[in-house]
């Protein structure tokens, strides 16, 4: 890493341990916490600019010894280069990951949607067999927790819609993949001839936003309150406790009926219309963005059909890096690691690639 870049990022942190000192002092959490992330992150490119540099001076006295050996010393000296290069190489490519452009969305909580698409009452089933493969992944994930916002039951028992919120460290980074059309491959409960069916369910994954992140005129809200209904459309309230929010200027509608309490509908509603309106506000950005810059490093669109789910063959299949694994009865129980690791490990590779490629040119 330049001598030059390495001494700002010096500069940096001891400017960021110093407003650390007067946020604490002038009680401001927010601003304390992103400081301390930031101060976080630039420490630890500092620590391994520094683990990089001492790697790569091994490695150099290492291949001085080895040109000074032979016999058995030169076998002793031969291991030891190849170590020390491989460590130099491990710290180098780490280090350049770290100083990738990070996602803004890194620190946040996920808000996720899901509904059934095509296949009728089978994709509402499908939907609920992703909720609970993700209910499972985060319970097994330290210090994740998972909120079930709303849902919308259906007439056996799967989702026509449910929406939750998952908070923890990483969570984001862990689960920005997911969103997409989710496929599956099975004979559904409701096919009395064996056949198998392909339905599918759509994830939608947001970051959550905060108040500050996004202004809501009320003016701009069109509020609607009715009678919370269950599977085939029955009445399960005797009170108007569901909430409708319309957001005119975007055409963004949210609805929330699972809580007894008007007033916490409406709260739990505005929750994922911010987050649904932070999503349109980055896409746009993205967008525009792209517009001027030759190669995206990460794009806001959905292909068709992200993941297939084949019963048949115990098979899942990731096309977008043509991942396949046959354990889909672990992967429904939670076991998501093998499948979302693959993903980061791509999206850094194209974020390298055009970084190398940008730096060229």
């Amino acid at each position: 890493m330049e001598s030059l870049r390495l001494d700002a990022l010096e500069a940096e942190r001891a400017e960021l341990e110093r407003k650390l000192g007067e946020g604490a002092a002038s009680g401001d959490r927010a601003q304390f916490a992103e400081l301390g992330r930031r101060l976080a992150r630039i420490g630890e490119i500092i620590d391994v600019a520094h683990e990089a540099g001492q790697a790569q001076a091994d490695a150099t006295a290492a291949k001085d010894l080895f040109d000074a050996s032979d016999g058995d010393d030169a076998v002793d000296a031969a291991e030891m280069l190849d170590a020390a290069i491989a460590r130099a190489a491990e710290l180098d490519e780490r280090l350049k990951v770290l100083l990738l452009p990070q996602d803004p969305n890194d620190e946040r909580d996920v808000i996720v949607e899901i509904q059934g698409a095509e296949g009728g009452e089978e994709a509402n089933i499908w939907a609920r067999d992703l909720f609970e493969m993700y209910r499972a992944y985060a319970s097994a994930q330290s210090g994740w927790s998972l909120e079930l916002l709303g849902s919308q039951d259906s007439d056996m028992g799967g989702f026509t819609n449910v929406a939750f919120a998952v908070r923890g460290r990483d969570v984001w980074r862990s689960l920005k993949h997911e969103g997409g059309p989710h496929r599956v491959q099975r004979v559904p409960v409701t096919e009395s001839q064996g056949r198998v069916h392909t339905s599918s369910a759509t994830v939608s994954v947001l970051p959550e936003a905060e108040e500050v992140d996004i202004e809501i005129d009320p003016n701009d809200l069109v509020i609607d309150t009715f009678r919370s209904s269950g599977p085939g459309g029955q009445s399960v309230n005797t009170t108007d406790s569901a909430v409708r929010i319309t957001h005119k200027p975007t055409g963004v509608v949210v609805s929330m009926q699972d809580e007894k309490s008007q007033l916490q509908n409406r709260a739990k509603a505005m929750r994922v219309l911010r987050a649904r309106l932070l999503q349109l506000q980055q896409e746009a950005h993205a967008a525009e963005v792209a517009a001027h810059k030759r190669d995206q490093v990460r794009g806001g669109g959905r292909s068709e059909k992200i993941r297939t789910y084949n019963f048949k063959e115990n098979r899942v299949t990731d096309h977008r890096v043509g991942l396949t694994i046959y354990k889909l009865d672990r992967v429904l129980a939670g076991e998501l690691d093998e499948i979302i690791d693959a993903l980061a490990s791509a999206e850094r590779a194209e974020q390298l690639a055009a970084a190398v490629a940008d730096g060229g040119g």
